[in-house]
Parts: structure tokens; C-alpha cells; sequence
């Protein structure tokens, strides 16, 4: 009980965390210049997007000494708490919301948020994690800004219980003054493993691949090849990590980065403070716009693969020659087989890959399809790269028709954590709102030469 009197006599309890007091979120389509002052409302359309891991009560530890004592525990706590989130959410007033860690199993939470957002003109989709984990996702679009076209989930089945959303929609006031169109856009929110250890990491990547061939069946179904794409979420990695990467070879920009002019190598913001203690920026903001020529998936996918695959082979002091004669196992030959493969894969812990993504792995590798992997054929893997030719069915010549077309995408005009102590690389100790900041992008329409690809 002597916990709990702290807890309520705590001045944050009943509201809005100090460190964010002098933090103007955006307003509709306010925007900061680069002196730090707000410019006023623009006359182009926008689209801002906000999104923001709300650490659900049930994960959400109030006695350190006790980590079994959860906010889900006492209900004015964990109300309070939302209340205020909602508050923040209402006055940024983002065209889009995606939220993680929203606490699905508790009816009442559930339609505080509803009821609020819709009386605020807001359409909600949520979906929970597989497993009856408790927790899952919140999307919401501001019907003043987009009617939906579709929504769809997507379920991952595998270790994690992670899911995520899919919503097209269709913006209502055309975002070209010369063209009446109504803009198509693409909209994904999900949460994806935290890595325990090095050998989730396939797995994590693996989350995001099956996102991108969800998207790229559906982009090809629906005909959608000139919609941009935004993916919101908590990614659990950072800039350096492996999932980074195959996003950014993919075509996605982090709308963050883009904004404030960073580089990929470039670590100056932070947005979560994990349960270990340390601070790390992993929620992004992620654009696609329809004039990027990416490479096929399946290659992209392959290569990030075998990344990680070298990256716990040298984990291991293993040198390429030393890894070569790992992966061939108790073969005499100079070459690796399948079944060779296959158990190194399991003694590098790697073995988030069904059998079916292990083979086409294993195919990508194998360049000349004997069967078996050679030196050289090794050495793709070692250097992270696969020939674009050795995927028939979806290669770099075929995935264009060779016209252009002018398309509409987005342009990242702004973008800012709350609370801004985080842009700089510091957790503020009086900000108690979640373990993550809040990421909001401001986004205008741009004219585009876009190279029809096949999807």
C-alpha cells in the first residue's frame, strides 16, 4: 500500500508529463521550421501519420524491486494513464494513428479508445496477437482525410505471436489541384519480435519479408503499383540492424531521417528506453514512393539473409575459409550439401525459416543447380550478394515494361519525437507516458516520374 500512496500522490500521475509541457506536437498541418519556430498551416494538402507504442499495462512494471507488480493490476492507474495518451493523440489530430502494444484483452480500455476516437471522427480497426497474448495493434484513420478502401491482417504464426495491418485507403480531397484524382494509399502497422539474442534476428527479418510479399501480392491483385506505401510500427532494431537494411533495399526511407537530413549511419535520435535500461531508436516511419526501382524481393530477402548468416558465422571467430568448412560439415568433398547446410543453420541457433524458406534460400544460393555449393558459390554467400539473373521469374529486365508514368507520392516535410529530449539522444526520467516516444511525420503530395514495374 505504501507503493501505491506514492504512486498517487506522484503529480504525473494525474497529468501531462512535464517533459513534454513545452512541446508543441504538430496540429493538423503545422509545421516546424529549422530554426525550431512553427511556420503556419500550409495551403497544400497533407498527411501526417503518427505512430506510437503505448506499452500496454500488462507489460508495463511499477516496482523494480517486485517485477511482478503490472499497472493492469490497478485500473485508475492504467486508465489514467491512456486517458492522457488519447489526449496527446486528439490534439496532434495525425490523419493516421497506428499503435503498438494497445492492451486488446481489456474491454473497458478498449472502448475508451474507440468511443473517443470515433466521436473525434476517426475510423479504428484493432487486431490482436496471436496466442491470446493480450496485447496487438490499433489503427486509425481520421475520416475527414481518407475513406477506406480495404483492411486486411496478417497473421505470422510463428515465434512471437506477431501481427500486423493493412489498410488501403483513398484520400478525399485530391492531392493534385489540376487532377481531381483521389489518391491511393497503402498503410501497414505492426510490432515485431524484440531480439532476445542474435539468433531472432532471422526471424525478425523474416516478419518483415513476409509484410513486403503481402504487399506485393496485393499491390499486383489490386493494381496499385503507383500507391506510395507508409509502414508505421515498432521495429524493435535500430538503424545498424539487419532489418534496416532490407527495408532500405527495398526503396523505404526512414521519414525521420529524411527529414532532419541523416544519413544511414548516422544514430543521434533515440525512441525507447527497454526494459534492460538502455535507450536505442526503433520506431520508424517508413515511405515507399512509386518511382523506386527496387530489387526483386525474393533477392533482397536472400542476400539480408545470408548477412546474417555470415554475421553469426563470424560471431563464432569464424574466417571465410573456417566458415566454408563449417557449412560442409563431415563432407570430405570440397562442397556444401543441402543436409550440410541445414544442420549449421540449426547450430547457429538460426532456425526461425520453414522448410519451404530454407529452400528457396538454399536455391538462390545454388547458381548453377547441381545441388550441391562450391567455393565460389559460398563466396555469395560470404559477401552477402546474389546474381540478379538466378531468379527467372522475377528479375531486374522483366520487372519493367520500359514506359514511365507521372505518378503522386509523398514528400517527408517534417517529422518529430515527443518528447524532444529523445531527438538528441537523451531519455528524459520524467516521462512516464510509455517506454517509447511518439514518432508524427508530416507528409505533401509530389508529382513523380514513375517506371511502370510488373509486381
Amino acid at each position: 500500500m505504501v507503493m501505491l500512496a506514492s504512486f498517487l500522490k506522484d503529480p504525473e500521475f494525474a497529468n501531462v508529463d512535464s517533459s513534454e509541457n513545452e512541446s508543441v506536437p504538430f496540429k493538423g498541418t503545422i509545421l516546424r521550421t529549422k530554426s525550431g519556430k512553427f511556420a503556419s498551416s500550409i495551403s497544400e494538402p497533407c498527411v501526417s501519420c503518427t505512430t506510437f507504442n503505448i506499452l500496454a499495462p500488462i507489460y508495463k512494471r511499477l516496482d523494480q524491486q517486485n517485477q511482478s507488480v503490472r499497472e493492469s493490476d490497478f485500473r485508475a492507474f492504467w486508465l489514467a494513464r491512456n486517458e492522457r495518451i488519447v489526449d496527446w493523440l486528439l490534439y496532434e489530430s495525425s490523419s493516421i494513428i497506428c499503435l503498438q502494444e494497445f492492451w486488446v484483452g481489456n474491454e473497458e480500455l478498449v472502448q475508451m479508445y474507440e468511443r473517443r476516437l470515433g466521436a473525434a471522427r476517426y475510423d479504428t480497426f484493432t487486431l490482436a496477437r496471436t496466442n491470446n497474448r493480450g496485447d496487438g495493434l490499433l489503427i486509425a484513420v481520421h475520416k475527414d482525410y481518407f475513406r477506406i478502401l480495404n483492411y486486411k491482417e496478417l497473421l505470422f504464426n510463428d515465434f512471437g505471436d506477431r501481427v500486423a495491418q493493412l489498410l488501403h485507403v483513398q484520400s478525399i480531397i485530391p492531392f493534385s489541384k489540376d487532377d481531381d484524382t483521389e489518391q491511393e494509399i497503402l498503410i501497414v502497422n505492426t510490432h515485431l519480435l524484440f531480439p532476445h539474442d542474435s539468433s531472432l534476428s532471422i526471424v525478425r527479418l523474416h516478419q518483415v519479408y513476409k509484410i513486403l510479399q503481402y504487399l506485393e501480392t496485393y499491390q499486383r491483385e489490386n493494381k496499385l503499383s503507383e500507391a506510395p506505401v507508409i509502414l508505421c510500427g515498432d521495429w524493435n532494431g535500430s538503424k545498424r540492424g539487419h532489418v534496416y537494411k532490407f527495408l532500405r533495399s527495398q526503396g523505404f526511407v526512414s521519414s525521420y531521417d529524411i527529414a532532419h537530413e541523416y544519413t544511414d549511419s548516422d544514430h543521434k535520435w533515440v525512441s525507447h528506453r527497454n526494459h534492460r535500461g538502455n535507450i536505442c531508436g526503433v520506431d520508424f516511419i517508413w515511405l515507399r514512393n512509386p518511382n523506386k526501382s527496387i530489387k526483386p524481393l525474393k533477392i533482397s530477402w536472400a542476400e539480408a539473409a545470408f548477412g546474417i548468416i555470415k554475421y553469426q558465422l563470424e560471431k563464432a571467430s569464424l574466417d571465410e575459409k573456417d566458415a566454408f568448412d563449417f557449412l560442409r560439415g563431415d563432407n570430405n568433398g570440397n562442397y556444401i550439401t543441402y543436409s550440410a547446410f541445414c544442420d549449421a543453420l540449426k547450430q547457429l541457433n538460426l532456425t526461425g525459416l520453414s522448410f519451404q524458406e530454407t529452400k528457396e534460400l538454399w536455391v538462390q544460393a545454388d547458381v548453377d543447380g547441381n545441388g550441391v555449393l562450391d567455393y565460389d558459390e559460398f563466396k555469395r554467400i560470404w559477401s552477402s550478394t546474389c546474381p540478379v539473373h538466378m531468379d527467372e521469374d522475377n528479375n531486374l529486365e522483366d520487372s519493367k515494361d520500359g514506359s514511365t508514368k507521372e505518378a503522386i507520392g509523398l514528400a517527408v516535410k517534417n517529422a518529430m519525437l515527443f518528447p524532444r529530449e529523445v531527438e538528441k539522444g537523451i531519455w528524459p526520467e520524467n516521462y512516464h507516458l510509455s517506454d517509447h516516444a511518439r514518432l508524427t511525420a508530416l507528409f505533401s503530395p509530389v508529382r513523380l516520374m514513375s517506371t511502370l514495374q510488373k509486381l
